[in-house]
């Protein structure tokens, strides 16, 4: 999680930096930033409809009973398709589209779905080893009888009735 993040606040802006200034000194200074405000505009735009459908197939699904996994994702991948549109920048702008576009996001969808499978995979293998964290179990007690030495009062509640003299 460490190297994502470094990648994340270090790496990506140093690369956004570089492609927009060769960019601009291919086209121009203002040409660069017009294609830049172009594509914001397209972006937003383009995730305000694939929002919207996002939704409505998630109230749909929700409707109809059915559990709504594929629209979740759908939903999930918007969000962040239109985060990474915020975000000044070619390199982010593409990653963006490519989650926010019907046509690509299937791919997108199916590289979450290989993703999750491996992360459960991995916690499922380290179920069955014990846990080197002190502390206590994390399953509760199962109900049953007390444990030998502990004080157990049997007793049963018939109402509650609030004490008329509270300040004794």
């Amino acid at each position: 999680m460490g190297a994502l993040l470094v990648v994340l606040f270090l790496i990506v802006p140093v690369v956004e930096i570089y492609v927009i200034v060769q960019v601009g000194q291919e086209i121009g200074a203002l040409p660069t930033v017009a294609l830049l405000l172009v594509e914001s505009a397209i972006g937003a735009w383009l995730v305000k409809r694939e929002g919207r459908r996002a939704w409505q197939a998630l109230r749909a699904a929700i409707g109809t009973g059915r559990m709504p996994s594929r629209e979740l994702v759908d939903g999930g991948l918007v969000l962040v398709g239109g985060t990474l549109l915020l975000t000044p920048g070619f390199v982010t702008d593409v990653f963006g589209f490519f989650l926010i576009l019907p046509v690509t996001r299937p791919l997108a969808r199916k590289a979450v779905a290989w993703f999750a499978a491996r992360r459960a995979a991995v916690a499922l293998r380290s179920v069955g080893t014990p846990s080197r964290r002190p502390g206590p179990s994390r399953s509760p007690r199962p109900p049953g009888p007390a444990r030998p030495g502990s004080r157990v009062i049997q007793g049963e509640v018939a109402r509650d009735v609030p004490d008329p003299d509270p300040g004794r």
